[in-house]
């Protein structure tokens, strides 16, 4: 088994789910997944060794525009503390970055990182296997007053234990109203005849559920195996009508740009992009209500340099820092408070970013965000199953 590699061997299981395809490895001489609490934590170098490594995702931290190998705000982190970071653009695909780092943590090894940020559905996994550590909350003042309320107690990590927010989204849905000639107001609005042939969903299954649960009413913080039912047969009589176009990555952005799509479900923090280029976009969070997600920060077993790791986050949790890392990525900003650090400034653009709902949502439209419950692994095969089947996966 050793010459497979990780990401094929999974899907080669035929989605049977991260827990299931790792105790199908057991048998293999593979050691059990999960880590006790005890034995997640490392000799903490941090002291003597005033270093750590960030993995992230490409483009997603500002950048001087006259120098881009500088980053403005991790390199004043460097000058107050004395830190070195190692800052790497490994992670593009949260199971492709999996496969990278878990065969290291589920062999009890260091995985030569100090601190990740993956999408929250992916965080449920690490957390339920017990490959993260938790963090110091005391040492982390500024998470503690300042992290967003509705992000505070995801059902997989309550109270924010292993996991801090980077950024947050919305996955709601855009549209050309301009072309479409009228108003989105409800999902249901998307299954309408004027959209036949014209709207496309997002192909995962992580990242599509929620937002057509909401559409049939669901509080998606506690669905249930019924309501998941529900919203796939809904979906089936769809695509056998060629009412859905096709299912996407963020390959919807092309779609909708050129016209060929009129409706997607869609990322804010990409319509924020789009609407630069074509106005006529609209980004439209349903009546019945739409998912909030964030991607997260998380120390890894037997991190060497967990408190640097915590100090990093910390920082990232002032109001000032999450204001200038929100002007450069433009989503959804964990940190509320970080609205008055942009609107007092006298740069226009800048201070306009604090009236952008996709950055700073609304109270109106705050009421209507929520987030889902994570598929458990014991669920996910069977629901992986069915919803690739419609994809065509």
């Amino acid at each position: 088994m050793a010459d497979l590699s990780r990401r094929a061997l999974l899907r080669g299981m035929g989605g049977m789910g991260v827990t299931g395809a790792l105790a199908a490895m057991t048998g293999c001489g593979v050691p059990p997944a999960y880590v006790k609490e005890a034995d997640r934590g490392s000799a903490d170098r941090s002291a003597r060794d005033h270093r750590l490594t960030f993995a992230n995702w490409p483009l997603y931290i500002d950048v001087d525009d006259r120098h881009k190998q500088r980053r403005p705000t991790l390199d004043d982190f460097e000058r107050r503390t004395g830190i070195s970071v190692t800052y790497t653009e490994e992670i593009n695909d949260n199971d492709e970055f999996f496969g990278k780092i878990s065969p290291a943590l589920m062999n009890h090894q260091s995985t030569g990182r100090d601190l990740i940020v993956i999408s929250d559905w992916m965080c449920a996994r690490f957390v339920r296997l017990g490959w993260v550590q938790k963090m110091d909350r005391a040492a982390q003042p500024h998470v503690a007053e300042n992290l967003d309320p509705l992000l505070r107690t995801p059902h997989f990590d309550p109270g924010r234990l292993h996991s801090v927010p980077w950024q947050s989204g919305i996955t709601g849905i855009a549209y050309n109203r301009k072309k479409l000639g009228r108003e989105i107001k409800h999902t249901s609005d998307l299954w309408k005849d004027d959209l036949r042939g014209r709207v496309t969903l997002l192909s995962g299954l992580d990242e599509s559920f929620a937002l057509l649960m909401q559409g049939d009413g669901v509080d998606i913080t506690r669905w249930t195996a019924d309501d998941f039912h529900r919203m796939t047969d809904r979906i089936r009589g769809l695509v056998s009508k060629g009412h859905i176009r096709r299912f996407t990555g963020n390959d919807y952005i092309k779609d909708l740009d050129s016209g060929d799509v009129l409706a997607a479900q869609a990322y804010s923090g990409d319509v924020i992009q789009l609407q630069a280029d074509n106005p006529d976009i609209e980004f439209v969070v349903p009546q019945e209500g739409a998912e909030l997600w964030a991607e997260s920060l998380l120390i890894p077993n037997l991190a060497e340099h967990k408190r640097n790791a915590e100090r990093l986050i910390d920082y990232y949790y002032r109001p000032e820092v999450a204001a200038e890392l929100a002007a450069w990525v433009n989503y959804v900003c964990p940190v509320p408070a970080a609205r008055e650090v942009l609107a007092s400034s006298k740069d226009k653009e800048r201070a306009a970013l604090a009236e952008d709902p996709l950055i700073f949502p609304d109270d109106a439209m705050r009421k209507r965000l929520a987030i889902a419950r994570d598929i458990t692994s014991k669920e996910r095969t069977e629901f992986a199953k069915e919803w690739n089947a419609i994809v065509g996966l």
